[in-house]
């Protein structure tokens, strides 16, 4: 629960973040959000974000990332496509990385209530044992979920002992 992550923190949380979608099945598609679209602001915020982005390609070519964009251009291959050709994306973003805690909990929110899907999370990583949290606005299903993840966790951690 980072509050203002650096471009180096911010690299560690989307390499985690990644490791979590795998343990779901699913290949990350990653892209790293911000008010700015593939260098259309100087701002902090948005630099913090190329910076990310460019270690990111660095450090880790085995991963899908993007970025700075807009969430539409994340979620739509063919916005991307027109603002940025070059893309190394295909498909859809599933993986969003926000550049501070208030962007990712609104756009968690704005997301669950607007899709009306089934959420898994907040999830929390780094952390030395599992712990997982829940919000006021969980439903039973959403505990149950959790509850199953942390079983999962459990799991995992008994075969490393």
């Amino acid at each position: 629960m980072t509050p203002d992550p650096t471009a180096d923190e911010l690299v560690e949380m989307t390499e985690m973040a990644a490791e979590e979608v795998r343990r779901f099945g699913i290949e990350p598609r990653i892209a790293l959000l911000s008010h700015s679209n593939f260098g259309s602001s100087e701002l902090g915020s948005a630099q913090k974000m190329r910076d990310a982005v460019r270690m990111l390609h660095e450090k880790r070519p085995d991963l899908m990332v993007e970025g700075e964009m807009h969430g539409d251009a994340a979620i739509s291959e063919q916005v991307r496509n027109h603002i940025f050709p070059n893309s190394r994306m295909s498909g859809p973003a599933n993986l969003l990385i926000l550049p501070n805690l208030d962007a990712a909990n609104i756009a968690f929110n704005l997301l669950k209530a607007m899709a009306e899907g089934l959420s898994v999370g907040p999830i929390l990583l780094g952390a030395n044992q599992p712990c997982h949290i829940v919000t006021p606005s969980v439903t039973s299903r959403g505990i149950v979920n959790i509850a199953a993840l942390g079983v999962v966790d459990a799991q995992a951690i008994s075969t490393l002992v």
